[in-house]
Formats: C-alpha cells, structure tokens, sequence
C-alpha cells in the first residue's frame, strides 16, 4: 500500500511541474526577428517564396546527392543559349497499328496518334514532334520547324 501511495505522490509531482513549465512557457515574452513584419495579416497576404530547381549541365554546375559518381543526370541535358539540332535521321518507327481511320505509331519508343506532340529520346538528345499523317507504311512528322517523312521498316 505504501508503494502505491509514493507513485501517486511522483505523478502528482509530475503533472504538476509539467503544467507550470506550459503556463511559464506561455507566458514568456514572444520572439521578435529583426527585420520581420509584426503585423499577422501582412505576413498572411505575402506569397510564400517559390522553390526553383536547375538541372545542372555538367558537374561542376552539380551533382546528384544520392549517386554523387552518376553522370545520369547530364545526359540529354540543353544548354541554355545553344542551338544545336538534333538530326531528324535517327528516328525510327517501330510499329504502325489500328484502324485506317484512328492509326497509333511507335516512333523511338513514344506511341503517337494523328495531331499528337511529344519529346522523343535520340541517341543525339531530345527532339519535339508533331504527328500529322499516318499511312500504311509512312508517317509525317514535323519536327525541328521542317516536316519529315519516315518509312516503315528503314533503318536509322
């Protein structure tokens, strides 16, 4: 019985201290930053700050945290300014399917319908095309501000 009297007597104790450390802790003076806004409702009305990420093009721009030795990130990286264009040459179809009426193609591994736009992976970096015309065995496309014609079964 003794026990139990002195352990009610230490959570008492406990309670006690722990709810005057809250009310001393609330009552302490606020913390004021220099140069911060004291008014509630113009910190409220201020966008917050936008995060903004840039692919690093080499690595003394950057480096992955997580695989510091991987060159992953550089690949297929554009260089702001640069006007390099990929040759169209490399493209190449790998499959045309579906009715006359709503034909799909397979162009670099990215399926294409009439009117559709994508980036497509090369060997020599990304190239922006735009699907206008799927035949039986040939496919219009415009890419690099010119149209091109890609057959069915030439290679690249």
């Amino acid at each position: 019985m003794n026990r139990r009297i002195i352990f009610v007597r230490n959570i008492k104790a406990a309670l006690l201290s722990a709810m005057l450390l809250t009310a001393w802790a609330a009552t302490a003076a606020p913390v004021v930053v220099p140069g911060a806004s004291t008014d509630v409702q113009t910190n409220l009305t201020k966008p917050a700050p936008r995060s903004v990420f840039i692919q690093p093009a080499n690595p003394s721009e950057g480096r992955d945290p997580f695989f510091p030795s991987s060159l992953r990130p550089y690949q297929g990286a554009v260089v702001p300014g640069s006007h390099a264009v990929a040759d169209v040459g490399v493209l190449a179809i790998q499959g045309i399917s579906g009715p006359p009426g709503h034909r799909l193609v397979i162009i670099n591994n990215v399926t294409f319908a009439v009117g559709d736009d994508a980036e497509v992976s090369t060997s020599q970096g990304r190239i922006h095309i735009h699907c206008l015309e799927i035949g039986e065995n040939l496919v219009v496309v415009e890419a690099n501000g010119q149209r091109h014609e890609l057959r069915y079964g030439e290679k690249p």
